[in-house]
């Protein structure tokens, strides 16, 4: 597979038709980062993803992927909506993993000595860890609610407001989501798991504004130097995961019958428009809205925490939504591909929407840093309007806890100033910094390549993992 440089962040995989593939394949890096993406078979899958049937453009690639279930995590396809093809391997296992940012009025050196006992409130509050629950139980018609309105149905419901929906993508909910195509399993797994952080690299954490690089976005944006504020990094749990495995089974068997092969069955698929392309899309869009309810639901316990914890009012608190944004998720969107408006089903497997203006959050490892970037025109001709959604992994979790044997991660996070609390024996060794490419490089890069960029960004200083 022949690798070239075509600009100072960009490579091209070269189209092989001996390969199957309909399109080149596009690789946003630098010279160190693509150093890091040769070491796994990522590049590979590019090159796979660029076989799916109504591919438009390329197969491309943001600087924090890294290896996957058919596509690389950091990938993005984009197929045409009518003729083309969907792909629950392109799209991910934990359908909307999204990232979520509130700023609130209070200064982190104000609250420092209180640290240990808020980090202490929000573990004890907040369901982490694998197979969580949470305090709410839905039945079957408040789970068909939530799966078809999404964060609307939780501000409703009274955990948040009105106004925090305003600052969610596509307003916190995908319309066209349809309950009756998510599995009677799948709904057993989301019933008890509404409100609950899950486990792996999702958190809840604790940041202060630690430079801010773009003062009148930041201004707009509600964030300021020395701020304290909150991101929740988590998806559709169960439920998600669920309807990821029963459509990998429907797009399987329904390859022989419309005549697609694909290099890697993990790329299974079925004309977007077919049947089973139709009910997997609804499925689909539900998950993406459990899991926006989900981080509603956490986002309002969070501030029930902060609150009781800091002995403060509401007002006084003032913690709001900036944004949040979605990972893992296929949507309908018009772009211009060589000079034609088309609709287009832009799978983003671990990549971020950088529409221009539109916030953009990419979280880091604990021991760093986490951004708050905006998206951009170039984005818009370059990437689909896609940018990179995190640090990236550098060693799988066996090869990270390997790793970290005899070591103590915690106290190591504590002497970096972050207190950390998590469930599981190997939690936080899975999630060690040196588990991920710095996030600084990886932001470097986009931000050079100008699909999105830097406006803030944020130290933790106290997280909670599952």
């Amino acid at each position: 597979m022949h690798l070239e440089r075509v600009g100072p962040y960009l490579w091209r995989i070269s189209q092989d038709a001996g390969r199957g593939m309909r399109v080149p394949g596009l690789v946003v890096a630098d010279d160190r980062l693509i150093e890091s993406i040769r070491s796994d078979a990522s590049l590979q899958q590019i090159a796979n993803g660029a076989t799916l049937p109504g591919i438009v453009r390329a197969a491309m690639a943001m600087p924090d992927i890294h290896q996957g279930y058919g596509l690389p995590v950091g990938g993005v396809v984009a197929t045409d909506a009518r003729q083309g093809v969907v792909s629950p391997g392109a799209i991910g296992f934990d359908i909307n993993c999204g990232v979520r940012l509130l700023a609130t009025s209070l200064r982190a050196a104000d609250i420092a000595g209180r640290m240990e006992a808020l980090v202490d409130s929000l573990y004890d509050a907040i369901p982490t860890g694998v197979g969580s629950r949470s305090e709410l139980t839905l039945d079957s018609r408040a789970l068909d609610d939530v799966l078809e309105r999404g964060a609307g149905w939780a501000v409703s419901a009274g955990y948040g407001v009105r106004q925090d929906l305003a600052r969610i993508e596509s307003d916190g909910c995908l319309t066209g989501a349809v309950a009756r195509s998510v599995s009677d399993r799948a709904r057993e797994r989301g019933r008890r798991q509404l409100g609950t952080l899950g486990s792996g690299n999702h958190f809840l954490e604790i940041q202060t504004v630690d430079a801010v690089y773009d003062e009148r976005a930041a201004e707009k944006l509600g964030v300021s130097a020395g701020a304290l504020t909150v991101m929740i990094h988590t998806g559709s749990r169960g439920l998600g995961h669920q309807v990821c495995t029963d459509y990998l089974d429907v797009t399987g068997r329904a390859l022989r019958r419309y005549g697609i092969t694909v290099p890697d069955r993990q790329l299974a698929c079925a004309p977007a428009e077919s049947d089973e392309g139709r009910e997997y899309l609804g499925a689909m869009r539900a998950a993406a809205n459990f899991a926006f309810a989900n981080r509603q639901v956490l986002t309002h316990w969070a501030r029930e925490v902060l609150e009781r914890s800091l002995g403060i009012g509401s007002r006084q608190l003032d913690m709001r939504v900036v944004y949040d944004v979605a990972h893992n998720i296929a949507k309908e969107e018009d772009h211009d591909v060589d000079g034609v408006r088309r609709r287009l089903l832009v799978h983003r497997k671990g990549a971020t929407r950088a529409f221009p203006g539109q916030p953009v959050l990419v979280p880091g490892d604990m021991g760093r840093y986490s951004y708050l970037l905006i998206g951009t025109e170039v984005a818009m001709r370059e990437t689909f309007g896609s940018t990179c959604h995190g640090a990236g992994r550098l060693m799988s979790r066996t090869a990270a806890v390997k790793a970290a044997r005899g070591r103590k991660i915690g106290e190591e996070l504590r002497q970096r100033g972050v207190l950390a609390r998590a469930r599981g024996h190997d939690a936080l060794a899975e999630e060690m910094p040196e588990a991920y490419k710095d996030v600084e490089d990886v932001v470097d890069v986009v931000h050079r390549f100008g699909i999105s960029t830097r406006v803030a960004r944020l130290k933790p200083l106290a997280v909670i993992k599952g």
